[in-house]
């Protein structure tokens, strides 16, 4: 031996470089996919909420209509020729509120759809939304008639009063 070092096992390195960016890259792609799935559920989920909303403010106009129609002065029942009145009747004596406040269409920035009567009176509201509407079936019964409407301006809140009265 003549003082040479001899050669040992040879000591291999991997690289690691470039790793890092595909490694990101499906992270990301991973993230997103999520994202949407959550996008989509809460999407939905909010949808759900402003059609339960537009149930409620709905049957609420519907029923202020119904008061106003039935308390009008001296038996002469008429329909409101606005949506105001029904928070402010003064048509007896004393103010009656009907409403006590004016429910938006949670559907659109618009203002309601109007329903009127021969004389131009409103006997209902719908929204002026042409979107589908989730809920297709198990309605209560005063919404019953909702069943399988394409859009929610089909989704009218109108007040009929009986035969005779």
């Amino acid at each position: 031996m003549n003082g040479n070092l001899l050669p040992g096992p040879r000591v291999q390195h991997f690289s690691r470089r470039g790793f890092t960016y595909p490694a990101a890259l499906v992270l990301i792609v991973i993230t997103s996919i999520s994202l949407m799935g959550v996008q989509k559920y809460w999407s939905t989920t909010m949808q759900r909420e402003r059609e339960k909303t537009l149930l409620f403010n709905g049957l609420q106009i519907q029923k202020a209509i119904a008061s106003y129609y039935r308390h009008g002065p001296n038996g002469k029942n008429s329909f409101p020729h606005s949506l105001k009145v029904l928070l402010f009747d003064a048509r007896v004596g004393t103010v009656q509120r009907h409403l006590r406040r004016l429910y938006a269409d949670p559907m659109t920035p618009d203002e309601w759809g109007q329903v009127l009567d021969s004389h131009g009176g409103i006997k209902g509201v719908f929204s002026r939304s042409h979107g589908k509407p989730l809920k297709q079936d198990n309605f209560p019964v005063a919404f019953s008639h909702f069943k399988n409407q394409k859009k929610y301006s089909d989704w009218k809140f109108v007040f009929e009063p009986e035969k005779g009265g």
